[in-house]
């Protein structure tokens, strides 16, 4: 077909094709701003020598028709700007569920938390709302405002700007698949806070815990060495011992999150932790869920005589903090610190040093007036 210009017009066509056994396999031709592109739908005309296969090949090309007529109204839809009816009917959660469980990188926790974060939301802040109807477009502006300010108000440190970037993450692919034409979080930020919001363990507090009796000795041991090597959970739980090297005294790991890997010396300290040398293919620590972990820590800390917030990923900031904080020859400079975090960049580990420098200011802040 072509317009007055002499233009091909962007329309989807039920086109066939002989397959060598005889039958006619069904495809549809889809012609969008001069490029074609082919679907083929598994439909397949026989050779008809009975009354029942006629039949049969006439509902297969009526099912094809139908599925030609609904792909033409998706496109001429997009082509105005506009979302397909049929688009317009996928629930949210449904699409969200769908898309982590295809979900492949290593964040995919914090995913899953951004989901759940949001269905608690709705449940505090919209009630009446059925979260099993609710649609993809329904999601405006102004809800993604209060979703904001619900997150900043009930997370720490960076868990509320974390959770927003990740559930922005399935709001895009909802753009890219066509449920909506733009993202309704545009304009709205949620600015992951200067420094650390999270509670640092002192040296001092690191060897209290370490005196301290623990319902589990593994879950102890996994995080004191955290704390001398500055593994994240998901590291220390995967952590095999084929992954150390106990002649070289060192351990080299790819990184969950950011999967490059990194070499970390181990102190005695550590080595004490790891203990014996087991099977390659052993986990050196035997550990219940992250939540059940930070669970146990809560209770140490609290046996321990310490009363800052403790979670797990407060060892990792510890150590950023007391390598930063040490005097001397000893005193390691920040690209030291950085390598040894496996940051991808400096800037990841410069907001160690400005809690340093609150520290300082703190402790200055503390002497008496002697006026």
């Amino acid at each position: 077909m072509k317009t007055r210009r002499g233009l091909k017009k962007n329309n989807v066509v039920l086109r066939e094709r002989e397959l060598v056994n005889g039958n006619i396999s069904l495809f549809l031709d889809t012609y969008k701003d001069g490029v074609h592109t082919y679907e083929f739908l598994k439909l397949y005309l026989v050779k008809a020598r009975t009354p029942l296969e006629r039949q049969a090949n006439k509902e297969t090309r009526e099912l094809a028709e139908q599925i030609r007529t609904k792909r033409e109204s998706e496109l001429n839809h997009t082509q105005h700007g506009m979302i397909p009816p049929t688009k317009k009917k996928v629930a949210f959660f449904v699409f969200a569920d769908n898309y982590i469980s295809n979900y492949q990188k290593k964040d995919i926790r914090m995913v899953q938390g951004a989901i759940k974060r949001f269905k608690d939301f709705l449940d505090e802040e919209h009630p009446k709302l059925n979260q099993k109807t609710l649609k993809v477009d329904q999601l405006t502006s102004l809800m993604m405002i209060d979703f904001v300010q619900y997150l900043e108000t009930r997370s720490v440190g960076e868990g509320a700007h974390g959770y927003y970037q990740r559930f922005k993450k399935v709001l895009r692919r909802a753009v890219a698949e066509g449920l909506i034409n733009r993202m309704p979080t545009d304009g709205i930020s949620c600015k992951a806070p200067e420094g650390l919001r999270k509670d640092i363990l002192t040296n001092d507090e690191i060897a209290q815990i370490a005196r301290t009796e623990c319902q589990s000795d593994d879950v102890k041991r996994a995080f004191l060495f955290s704390c001398v090597t500055g593994l994240r959970f998901c590291d220390v739980n995967d952590l095999r011992f084929s992954d150390i090297d106990f002649a070289a005294e060192r351990m080299t790991i790819d990184q969950n999150k950011t999967g490059k890997p990194v070499t970390i010396d181990l102190n005695r300290t550590a080595l004490k932790l790891i203990g014996e040398q087991g099977d390659p293919e052993d986990n050196v620590f035997s550990l219940p869920s992250h939540t059940a972990c930070n669970k146990t820590l809560k209770a140490l800390a609290k046996r321990a005589g310490i009363s800052k917030h403790i979670t797990w990923h407060c060892a990792r900031h510890s150590l950023a903090v007391n390598l930063l904080t040490l005097r001397g020859d000893d005193k390691p400079d920040i690209k030291t610190v950085s390598a040894t975090l496996g940051h991808a960049s400096l800037k990841h580990t410069e907001k160690y040093t400005r809690v340093v420098d609150e520290l300082k200011k703190k402790a200055i802040n503390s002497l008496p007036d002697y006026l």
